[in-house]
């Protein structure tokens, strides 16, 4: 059974950070792309972040344009889990975070296809 567990949302002033965590089991995590995508109420589900098994593509990372600089993928094999580090956040921010077995260049953000977590809130507010 898949099965992905995000952690670490939780409340932060702008210009705080956070960082998140997507525990995956079920399958070979080193072998997948995996991903990052947010949602605010509202708001369609967008990719925010993907990190590559191959690093065929670049440095291995991609980065929405409304999070580069800002934020950084990471994963770690060993524990098959993917970090997201979330620097000068932003109300904007504010959204439920997701994390993806999918490829956020290639694929729409949909939670019709690949396997999901059930999401952690983030909250960005002074």
């Amino acid at each position: 059974q898949v099965q992905l567990v995000e952690s670490g949302g939780g409340l932060a002033q702008p210009g705080g950070s956070l960082r998140l965590s997507c525990a995956a089991s079920g399958f070979t995590f080193s072998h997948y792309t995996m991903s990052w995508a947010r949602q605010a109420p509202g708001k369609e589900l967008e990719w925010v972040s993907g990190i590559y098994s191959d690093y065929s593509e670049g440095d291995g990372t991609w980065y929405a344009d409304s999070v580069k600089g800002r934020f950084t993928i990471s994963g770690d094999n060993a524990k098959n889990t993917v970090y997201l580090q979330m620097n000068s956040l932003k109300p904007g921010d504010t959204a439920r975070y997701y994390c993806a077995n999918l490829d956020p260049q290639i694929t729409i953000p949909t939670m019709k296809v690949g396997s999901w977590g059930q999401g952690t809130q983030v909250t960005v507010s002074s």
